[in-house]
């Protein structure tokens, strides 16, 4: 069995604060981290797009699959930043 004693609820209690404190100092940061999401994201377009130029110039056979790669990896970037409230709200 289980007793709560005054001293294990007065931890649970400090616990519950700290995850309190943290979470509120997070949420300050949130639209930092979400404009730096974006530009990693405008970052990874710039560089993947290149890529794709370059191996469209060369004639390679894989142009499709990068291309959806770069498309992919752009679009999780920006949803994984667009959701990134709803985790800390």
């Amino acid at each position: 069995m289980c007793v709560l004693t005054p001293e294990a609820f007065a931890q649970g209690q400090a616990g519950a604060s700290a995850l309190s404190t943290a979470t509120s100092t997070i949420k300050g940061y949130i639209p930092l981290v979400q404009k730096l999401v974006y530009a990693i994201a405008g970052v990874v377009a710039l560089v993947g797009g290149l890529s794709v130029y370059i191996k469209m110039n060369n004639e390679e056979q894989d142009v499709k699959k990068s291309i959806m790669m770069v498309v992919g990896a752009c679009v999780f970037l920006v949803i994984a930043a667009t959701a990134l409230p709803a985790f800390f709200n």
